[in-house]
């Protein structure tokens, strides 16, 4: 990397952060309920929501902060870095922070039906089931800016080199062959 001065933090933050709120996102929202629902109370699953979601957030908002940070002040990273790697990753900063404002407003319905509109939402459009925006009568503003702002990440999604670069990821590496690397005397 052309400036590496707190690159590992920041990166290793950022990425530990945005894992664990997609991975949280996509079992949490799009398991259905019945699944669950014998051996996990929505109050329970929304309590783990709010912490593990909040913990990956803090995680992703740091580390990207500190990204965001080091692609507009570092002289270096600045001259290959173009309008779409600044405007994606601000982005990015934003939903997280939106992200994690909507815990207090979840926090106001503990008994999980607040969530439970959300996960019908994700779960009609995920399916391409009509009538997705009924789901969402009644919900906070924040979470529909929240919605409205992933969407358009997901547009933007397959014209960013920032963002196509999750299916870069070396995959092969768990599977080769372990290598003996020996040090020279």
């Amino acid at each position: 990397m052309l400036d590496r001065k707190g690159m590992n933090l920041a990166s290793n933050l950022f990425h530990i952060g945005i894992l664990g709120i997609f991975v949280g996102h996509f079992f949490g929202m799009l398991t259905p309920h019945w699944m669950y629902e014998a051996w996990l109370p929505i109050e329970v699953k929304q309590k783990m929501a709010m912490f593990a979601g909040g913990a990956s957030g803090v995680l992703c908002l740091i580390g990207g902060v500190l990204l965001l940070k080091r692609r507009l002040f570092s002289p270096r990273v600045r001259a290959t870095t173009t309008g779409a790697d600044i405007l994606i990753l601000s982005l990015l900063v934003i939903q997280c922070a939106l992200g994690l404002l909507t815990i207090p407003f979840s926090a106001q319905h503990m008994d999980g039906s607040e969530m439970m509109k959300l996960v019908g939402w994700a779960q009609s459009v995920v399916t391409f089931h009509g009538g997705a925006s009924q789901h969402l009568d009644g919900v906070a503003f924040i979470f529909r800016l929240h919605l409205v702002l992933g969407m358009t990440l997901f547009l933007l999604f397959p014209f960013s080199r920032y963002l196509v670069h999750i299916w870069s990821v070396p995959v092969e590496y768990l599977t080769r062959k372990y290598q003996l690397v020996r040090a020279r005397h």
